[in-house]
């Protein structure tokens, strides 16, 4: 068996650090009232936020996507109990 040399032990991780997000992040204040600054989820309902990307909006939970863009498709509408836009295309 070899042992390790003086000073030599496990490597740093490189990876990136994530930094938790705080309710400043979600909220501002305007005068006595909060105002959202993401967009809940249309199919997971209040409480789920869309995730900012670079050309989209995410939701972790179920996946719903609004792309955002000048070659952006409009953003499917949720309507009585159709989630998904093939379900809608269907009417």
């Amino acid at each position: 068996m070899i042992m390790a040399e003086a000073g030599e032990g496990k490597k740093a991780g490189t990876g990136r650090k994530h930094e938790s997000r705080s309710p400043k992040d979600y909220y501002e204040v305007q005068g006595n009232e909060l105002k959202r600054r993401r967009k809940s989820c249309p199919r997971c309902g209040e409480g789920t936020w869309l995730a900012k990307h670079r050309n989209r909006q995410y939701c972790g939970k179920c996946g719903y996507t609004v792309f955002e863009g000048k070659n952006a498709a409009p953003a499917a509408e949720v309507k009585e109990g159709k989630t998904t836009p093939a379900e809608t295309a269907k009417e």
